[in-house]
């Protein structure tokens, strides 16, 4: 594998859907709101976000290349990285500098943004970049900040900055949106934090799986999964969200099962996988059909 691919590859293009997913959910927002946003804004909006996540996957991966957890780490195809750099180790430094690259270009369109939105733009947007600087190296160092910093960022971050940079108003659809999002990521990081437990431990995180155990940060991860659908039916019935919105309950079906199969599933390998496949495919396919039913 070339440094270019292992740099690609780093990443982690597979999971990248879930930044324009995010953004997408603040663009559907801003057009049920009945003012179409600009095409330009909109391109930017996606862009950003997409930019965002690639940048905090390249750091990850560097950070864990460095820190030596990519040498212990037992690997899934949703955990524990990519392994590009410990097949290419003299791509490391092209990785940090991808890294910075995309970051700076994030940074550019938020400074965009800023001049066109002003102060509200600025707090978020400065979050966010906190939030990508600091999520690997510090942030896994603190179980509570762990566990809400990934559904921060895709969540309230990524949703209520692209409906601000979108010149769209904050109502109540966008703060439920907002929060179930948050939910659903957070489970989603959380639950993928279970295979890693051990190699994390000795290179000195602490997040939720390390201190409550696998089987409670199981069984908070139903809880987080659940909740998320509590609040979309909360937010239907309360008439913040369109009815339409209804559809993105048809996984919860499927939520239910992998709240009650986690458990069972820690101590078989295979069992796991597929629960955390299925934990995927549920989550993407909620954003999903959430923004479908925003924008009918």
């Amino acid at each position: 594998m070339s440094e270019t691919a292992a740099v690609v590859r780093a990443t982690r293009p597979n999971f990248l859907v879930l930044a324009p997913l995010c953004a997408g959910l603040g663009v559907a927002l801003a057009w049920q709101q009945g003012e179409p946003p600009a095409l330009l804004d909109t391109f930017l909006v996606l862009v950003g976000a997409l930019l965002a996540h690639a940048a905090v996957n390249l750091l990850n991966e560097y950070e864990d290349f460095v820190s030596g957890l990519d040498l212990i780490t037992r690997r899934t195809p949703f955990s524990g990285g990519s392994g590009a750099l410990p097949e290419v180790p003299v791509a490391a430094k092209g990785v940090l500098l991808a890294a910075l690259g995309t970051l700076a270009v994030v940074v550019a369109i938020g400074l965009y943004f800023i001049w066109l939105r002003g102060v509200p733009m600025l707090v978020l947007g400065a979050a966010g970049v906190v939030l990508v600087l600091t999520y690997t190296r510090w942030i896994t160092r603190s179980p509570i900040i762990c566990l809400l910093a990934p559904g921060l960022g895709f969540g309230p971050v990524m949703i209520l900055g692209s409906l601000i940079a979108l010149g769209a108003r904050l109502d109540a659809a966008a703060i439920a949106v907002s929060v179930i999002s948050l939910l659903l990521v957070s489970e989603l990081l959380l639950i993928n934090q279970i295979p890693d437990a051990e190699a994390d431990r000795k290179v000195g995180r602490r997040h939720l799986v390390i201190t409550l155990g696998q089987p409670a940060a199981a069984r908070l991860a139903g809880s987080l999964l659940l909740g998320s659908y509590g609040v979309l039916g909360a937010g239907i019935l309360a008439g913040w969200l369109p009815a339409w919105t209804s559809i993105a309950l048809a996984p919860a079906p499927a939520a239910v099962w992998i709240s009650l199969r986690l458990p069972g599933a820690l101590t078989d390998p295979p069992r796991l996988n597929s629960v955390l496949g299925i934990n995927v495919a549920v989550l993407l396919a909620t954003l999903a059909l959430l923004i479908f039913g925003l924008s009918l």
